[in-house]
């Protein structure tokens, strides 16, 4: 008896189905079949033909988008949206970088001037008390003669 007969595979099937019936229930080995059985896929194609072409054309339409992706699917054209979004707010944000540098600077700029602008008057405020000193100096030995 040959290794892969058929009345092997039938005494060795844990299912308990045997070869010959005719609603065997064998799972799909395609690598996007899911769970449904060869049976389940027969019944259900069967009785939306029955019922209306719609069903047919619908599941004709889910198993051709597995593999004929159109540009314009909905789940592309989410993620082209999403990265969209995400570059628009990356630009957002870069110009928000910017303009925050730009004004720390800014800022930084400005206490600089105050600074300078103390020094400034500091070093006059020293040398008008240098010059009130020295007037001050001048002015003791004056009246002493009353």
């Amino acid at each position: 008896m040959p290794i892969f007969h058929r009345d092997s595979i039938a005494s060795s099937s844990s299912s308990g189905h045997s070869i010959d019936e005719p609603h065997q229930a064998h799972r799909s080995n395609s690598l996007f079949g899911g769970r449904s059985t060869h049976s389940e896929h027969s019944s259900r194609s069967s009785r939306s033909s029955r019922s209306s072409n719609s069903g047919a054309a619908h599941h004709s339409r889910r198993h051709h988008s597995l593999f004929q992706r159109s540009p314009e699917d909905p789940s592309i054209q989410a993620a082209r949206e999403q990265v969209f979004r995400a570059e628009t707010a990356e630009r957002e944000a870069d110009k928000a970088l910017m303009a925050s540098k730009l004004a720390v600077k800014e800022a930084r700029d400005h206490v600089k001037s105050i600074e300078r602008e103390a020094a400034e008057e500091a070093r006059m405020a020293k040398i008008k008390q240098d010059q009130a000193k020295s007037i001050s100096k001048r002015a003791k030995p004056l009246g002493r003669h009353h």
